[in-house]
């Protein structure tokens, strides 16, 4: 089975490169592979010691910051290596001042695995949340690398527990230690006869706890609000928009909407904008307009999402009406902040139990849209309700990381 997967392997590879003639997306993932091991030959010498992180994408980045910053506090006389897999995690934090040297993650075919590991050379390895690359995992059993799963979770309807799920069953036998999110995780490993597991929690608690220990003071921001009530819509996709279009040119509510869409092209953006009717403006047009006289703020850029939600009065967080759901609702909840959502939000456990903590609104269509803004706009009573049980959550499942770091100091 391993042969036939890296024969599999060796045949994606070679898709994907005329694929990327067609597919920008594409084209990253593979021009940004071309010059990793020479990146890794020019940072990193025979004699440092590294440890090695890999996350899938942006998310997964987020997720295990946590780890990676005590790591680093704890060994600090080690590199840090971080490698993604997707583009959108890489281009988004190719430049991130926490590792030492951050790359894509080659394909997993048996000669990048090894010749990945002989550049890093890595004492410890953690993969976040998922992706069991058999490759690598095999070269990291055979250098006795210890290897550990954080933050990790497991479904019953994952490979691993089918009954033609060996050769995936056998990856799991190269980890050290498993830090899973939840007791349903744990037992299905249990059931696999894994007993070197443990629940941790999600570590996202507690990178997302730590943001209200920094400055998330933007003065754009604090003089577009203008001490009105504002709603900030993070994570928008099209089919949210369509939704909140509509109830921001209708309503004659005194609020102020702020807008982080997913997609920031440049044509998107400005179809976003000609749909509205109130006054907008653009985060890039921002010097030469003075923001209190507007009504929209719509954010063309990246990185600023998580301080413009410490300004939120109700977030809208986008992604409930696609697959596979709704982005991160932590961020706002940890500001307290009532969060309204789209219905696909099944596959994540925080969103889960903050609808059923009733912090969290689930909305279906333009009625409930209506209805539940137009409720918490009204009432501060119910606003501010709502958005203690977002932030009291928060507080109340923070501590993965501690748990993580002292059974790896031991």
């Amino acid at each position: 089975m391993l042969f036939l997967y890296r024969i599999i392997v060796q045949i994606a590879e070679f898709l994907l490169k005329i694929i990327a003639v067609f597919n920008p997306k594409i084209k990253l993932f593979v021009e940004g592979r071309k010059n990793v091991f020479s990146t890794l030959e020019q940072k990193i010498k025979t004699t440092d010691k590294t440890i090695w992180f890999h996350a899938a994408s942006l998310g997964e980045y987020e997720q295990g910051l946590p780890v990676i910053e005590n790591i680093k506090t704890k060994y600090p006389n080690h590199k840090i290596i971080l490698t993604f897999f997707s583009p959108s995690g890489y281009e988004v934090r190719k430049n991130n001042t926490i590792a030492d040297v951050t790359v894509y993650l080659p394909l997993d075919t048996k000669k990048n695995a090894e010749a990945f590991l002989k550049l890093v050379h890595p004492e410890m390895a953690f993969f976040i949340k998922y992706e069991y690359w058999p490759n690598y995992l095999n070269e990291l059993q055979k250098l006795e690398t210890p290897t550990y799963l954080i933050s990790g979770i497991f479904r019953k309807n994952q490979m691993f527990f089918k009954w033609y799920g060996g050769f995936y069953r056998k990856a799991l036998n190269t980890f050290t230690y498993f830090f899973v999110q939840n007791e349903t995780s744990k037992n299905l490993l249990l059931q696999l006869g894994k007993t070197n597991v443990a629940i941790s929690g999600d570590t996202r608690f507690d990178r997302v706890a730590a943001i209200l220990e920094k400055d998330n003071s933007l003065d754009f921001i604090e003089a577009f609000k203008n001490d009105t009530l504002t709603i900030v819509i993070g994570s928008s996709w099209p089919k949210d928009e369509s939704l909140l279009v509509d109830y921001i040119n209708q309503t004659s509510e005194k609020v102020k909407f702020i807008i982080a869409p997913h997609n920031i092209k440049e044509e998107q953006i400005q179809d976003l904008k000609n749909s509205i009717t109130k006054k907008t403006v653009l985060f890039s047009e921002k010097s030469t307009k003075n923001l209190a006289e507007f009504d929209i703020f719509i954010i063309d850029t990246i990185g600023i999402l998580t301080k413009i939600y410490s300004y939120a009065d109700i977030a809208y967080v986008g992604g409930g009406f696609g697959n596979p759901g709704v982005h991160n609702i932590l961020e706002p909840a940890t500001f307290g902040v009532p969060i309204v959502i789209g219905p696909n939000f099944s596959h994540f456990a925080e969103a889960t139990a903050l609808v059923n903590m009733e912090g969290c609104i689930c909305i279906s269509n333009k009625t409930d849209l209506n209805d539940a803004f137009s409720n918490l706009i009204a009432n501060d009573d119910i606003r501010h309700e709502k958005g203690h049980i977002c932030s009291t959550f928060v507080q109340m499942n923070k501590g993965a990381t501690r748990i993580i770091m002292n059974k790896i100091l031991q």
